[in-house]
């Protein structure tokens, strides 16, 4: 199979509620969430979808630059390759854009890389774990997400998730440290049963940090992420060496390499796995293998996707074995889904439609709706 076309629909989604983390709001019912799907179609007619849902308070990426590195960089060395030689297409992806930090626009290339693995899946007549023969399965189960600096909100949110058959919770911390340990607590009295994990997105100093670990831990949470900044491997191995909490890397960890690199410091005891911020599913399987192989811990996450990014990661989290509710929050807070036969949500699981490839595909009409102007068309 040849890649013979590539569209992309930059799209603002409405939100039922406004959505915020450390670093500052990451969408609002005013204006929206920025999603970017991406259509191939190969010579053959087999179609895939993917998904970027870019943040600028969480990373580098924005709308405009995830459309345009995909229109103006990766489609054009795109067209005309063999769709299912992924390990050529991979490093063809890291020469147009070079590796930093990170991968060199891992969102944007992470989308790319999805509708691939859907195209290949379908056209195979595959569910995408069929791809890795790993077994398939329905549902997985969600954390649901907390973030606010009211600790009677946190109280009430947390006593939902609890009613509503959630067995794990994610609360933001670092909006407003000073009432960090008291909206924490809140949590924990309201819903003392649930898996607890705790972001602060990359909120703390290295004191700060260990003052609110040694609170946490007295609190009696079970994981505590990312309490810095991203390349501050050795303050948060120093953390570490302060507290018994388990501190689990997202922002950190990018590639197979940074894991490697936060393995030799002994800076973690979990590791984050996230399809989108990985570049895809290649580099977020392989991260979630080094990371059982070095005996860590594994969250899965995402970046609030809708629908069809919630269902690619899910198969992924379950073929790597994730066995804590994952931080999938996308339907938490979008008000529509431009997505048919979506997952569905119910007593705190989601059930995963049952199609070929990722299982998901976008009504048009709603892409249209949603279709957002963006200065590199």
């Amino acid at each position: 199979m040849i890649i013979s076309s590539i569209e992309v629909y930059p799209l603002r989604l409405p939100m039922k509620s406004d959505f915020a983390i450390s670093g500052g709001a990451v969408g609002n019912q005013a204006e929206g969430a920025p999603h970017v799907y991406v259509r191939i179609e190969s010579d053959t007619g087999a179609v895939g979808w993917g998904e970027a849902r870019p943040s600028h308070r969480w990373s580098s990426e924005t709308l405009e630059s995830v459309v345009s590195t995909i229109e103006k960089y990766l489609k054009p060395t795109l067209i005309g390759l063999p769709a299912g030689d992924l390990r050529q297409i991979e490093r063809i992806l890291a020469k147009q854009i070079a590796h930093g930090y990170n991968a060199g626009q891992p969102i944007a290339k992470a989308a790319v890389d999805m509708a691939l693995h859907d195209l290949l899946a379908v056209a195979e007549g595959k569910r995408l774990t069929e791809l890795w023969h790993a077994p398939s399965a329905d549902r997985i189960d969600l954390s649901y997400l907390i973030s606010t600096s009211d600790p009677e909100e946190a109280r009430a949110k947390s006593a939902y998730a609890k009613s509503q058959g959630f067995k794990g919770v994610d609360v933001k911390i670092g909006l407003d440290p000073k009432r960090d340990a008291e909206i924490v607590r809140a949590v924990k009295e309201a819903a003392p049963d649930l898996f607890f994990r705790v972001d602060a997105n990359q909120a703390y100093s290295l004191p700060e940090a260990i003052r609110i670990a040694k609170e946490l831990e007295a609190i009696g949470i079970d994981v505590f992420e990312q309490p810095m900044r991203a390349n501050m491997l050795q303050e948060h191995a120093l953390l570490r060496r302060k507290t018994d909490l388990p501190i689990a890397l997202d922002e950190s960890i990018w590639t197979p390499s940074d894991l490697l690199q936060a393995i030799r410091l002994e800076a973690c005891d979990y590791a984050v796995v996230k399809l989108t911020k990985m570049a895809g599913f290649r580099g977020a399987k392989l991260c979630g293998e080094i990371a059982h192989h070095a005996c860590l811990g594994l969250l899965g996450g995402g970046l609030t996707e809708s629908g069809l990014g919630l269902a690619a990661s899910a198969q992924l989290f379950l073929a790597l074995d994730i066995r804590s509710p994952v931080d999938l929050n996308g339907p938490f807070f979008l008000a529509d889904d431009p997505i048919r036969e979506k997952p569905v949500l119910a007593r705190g699981t989601a059930f995963l439609p049952q199609g070929l490839g990722i299982g998901c595909v976008p009504d048009e009409r709603l892409l249209d709706r949603y279709r957002s102007p963006v200065c590199c068309e």
